[in-house]
């Protein structure tokens, strides 16, 4: 007991020194924690040796981290996703395990009579980083995106999919159709019971101990282990039962409130976890090392492959189509669950582990940097992909003879990009002049705008409203009206100032209406060439204020029907 809680101390501080050395070079933690691991393992310095202390201190994390991943899969989003998230999710699974075994059984990998590397691999490989994109995505703002929600649709199905693969995994040895389905009965009454418990039980006992946070995180963490322990009775495990855990507790009512407390005591033990898995890689030697980048290669190249063609297929365009695949093309921390659990097994080898956990540190650092730069990676992408002869929507649908391709008379008023802002004015336009739509044009890149607004009848030009040629091919210079509604948040490659100026450039004459998230910004795109400059900010204090006063005045109901009548005659594109 006190060489385990030597062990611990150990982890937490090497886990903290390096962490602080990679927060200071923006590196990934997970990387810090790994390196940590390594230093004080039987392969670096050897200052922990204990098996059974790292063994323990990995299972306590990994028992925490999927909880923790069970609480974040949201089964309604699934439900909500629509054909372009399932077909994506499902065409990136499918087509990464086939080409995955194919390819890995083709350089020698085992596949079968007790080795399984070939197909540990390409589950492995199949999974992408929650923990790395969700961040890097909220960090650019690009979660709301088209990109970021099918990119976190995928995730989503990809975490369902490795629930299934450990059901089934401690049966490999021996897989025939009775044992496959025993498991999934197995699974079938853990999932039932945690359901059952958590829709009639949990709710009553939550809503006593609501005010109480310290019984509300150890009523969480109760039923974390209760789950798992149920889990080990059943022949499956206490880490698939931590997520079943987890994901029954997603859409209870106290879930937020559950994910708060647990976060905390979540990221030590996740911290516990890397350290411990780092202190299982040996040394690589020229072999491990091959593999590693052999593993990373087929990883980047799959995910573009099997994520891309989907997307482009079902007509999403070409950047629409990319993005996703820059965002995922990583390994995830349920890889390495994956992998842990088939080295345990005996399924795999010690070097296929270890290859697999270096492919997942180099992979990680790259595809931070990879998705931070993902604009400028689409736009050569793109321009790439378009020498090989690939159509995007703005070729493919004027070609068809939509109202996509922006010929014919030029538009009087012009709005370069098109968000909630932009949807709402159009609504609002739709309400009160409807003939004023046929005088309006818009430029986009985003598919569902695009194929929407055709639809109805608007003239539409699919386009990064940075690029010159689209605003020509738009009619810019013609215009009387140009508005730029999107926020420089939300703007890729350029800013309103940036954009004000090069529309004036184009069209001396024209009334420019833009928008400002600073107010410092709102003379410099005055001095840029603006006629007007809208800040959302103002509009919003004013109708906060209005709900104030209707709320002394005993009025906010009268309020609320008002602008529940406004909003049922809407008919948004972004609602």
């Amino acid at each position: 007991m006190h060489e385990l809680i030597g062990d611990i101390t150990l982890s937490i501080l090497f886990a903290w020194g390096l962490g602080l050395a990679a927060h200071f070079s923006r590196q990934p933690l997970i990387l810090a924690y790994l390196v940590a691991g390594f230093v004080i393992g039987p392969f670096g310095m050897g200052w922990v040796k204990s098996q059974e202390s790292i063994q323990t201190i990995s299972e306590l994390g990994l028992i925490f981290m999927l909880f923790m991943i069970g609480l974040e899969i949201d089964l309604k989003k699934i439900v909500r996703a629509g054909p372009v998230i399932l077909i994506a999710g499902g065409g990136q699974l499918l087509g990464g395990c086939i080409l995955g075994v194919l390819f890995f059984m083709a350089i020698g990998l085992a596949m079968g009579q007790g080795g399984f590397d070939a197909l540990y691999l390409c589950v492995a490989c199949a999974l992408s980083s929650t923990v790395i994109i969700v961040k890097v995505l909220y960090e650019k703002r690009e979660l709301d995106t088209l990109p970021g929600r099918i990119t976190l649709g995928v995730l989503v199905l990809q975490d369902i999919f490795a629930i299934l693969f450990l059901a089934v995994q401690p049966s490999l040895d021996n897989l025939q159709i009775s044992i496959i389905l025993l498991s999934i009965a197995r699974v079938g009454a853990l999932v039932a019971t945690a359901l059952i418990l958590s829709r009639y039980v949990l709710p009553h006992l939550f809503h006593q101990i609501a005010r109480r946070p310290e019984l509300v995180l150890l009523g969480a963490l109760a039923w974390c282990f209760l789950i798992g322990e149920i889990a080990e009775r059943l022949h499956l495990s206490r880490e698939m039962g931590s997520l079943v855990a987890g994901v029954s507790l997603s859409t209870f009512p106290y879930a937020l409130d559950v994910t708060a407390k647990v976060t905390t005591l979540r990221d030590f033990f996740i911290t516990l976890f890397f350290v411990a898995l780092g202190m299982t890689i040996p040394i690589p030697n020229g072999s491990v090392i091959w593999l590693a980048l052999t593993i990373a290669a087929f990883t980047v190249v799959s995910r573009v492959v099997t994520t891309f063609v989907p997307l482009y297929l079902m007509k999403q365009g070409l950047r629409a189509s990319l993005l996703p695949a820059i965002n995922l093309a990583q390994i995830s921390e349920f890889s390495l669950v994956v992998i842990q659990t088939g080295l345990a097994a005996r399924h795999i080898s010690t070097q296929t582990a270890s290859a697999a956990s270096f492919a997942f540190v180099v992979l990680a650092v790259l595809s931070t940097f990879a998705i931070g730069r993902s604009d400028q990676l689409s736009r050569s992408g793109i321009g790439l992909l378009k020498r090989f002869g690939l159509r995007d929507l703005d070729r493919t649908e004027a070609g068809e003879g939509g109202h996509g391709g922006g010929h014919g008379e030029p538009r009087r008023i012009v709005i370069l990009g098109f968000f909630r802002a932009a949807s709402a004015l159009l609504s609002e336009i739709e309400r009160r002049n409807e003939s004023l739509l046929d005088q309006i044009a818009v430029v986009d890149f985003n598919p569902v705008v695009f194929s929407t607004l055709s639809a109805r009848g608007l003239r539409v030009t699919y386009g990064d409203i940075s690029n010159v040629d689209t605003l020509l091919h738009a009619g810019v210079g013609g215009a009387e009206i140009i508005i730029l509604s999107v926020p420089d948040a939300l703007l890729k490659g350029a800013t309103n100032v940036k954009l004000v100026r090069h529309v004036r450039s184009l069209n001396p004459t024209a009334k420019i209406i833009s928008t400002a998230d600073l107010l410092s910004d709102i003379e410099d795109q005055y001095a840029a060439g603006a006629d007007y400059v809208t800040v959302t900010r103002l509009t919003d204090a004013h109708e906060l204020f209005a709900a104030i006063e209707a709320a002394d005045n005993g009025l906010l109901a009268d309020k609320r029907a008002e602008t529940d009548l406004l909003l049922s005659e809407r008919r948004e594109v972004l609602p």
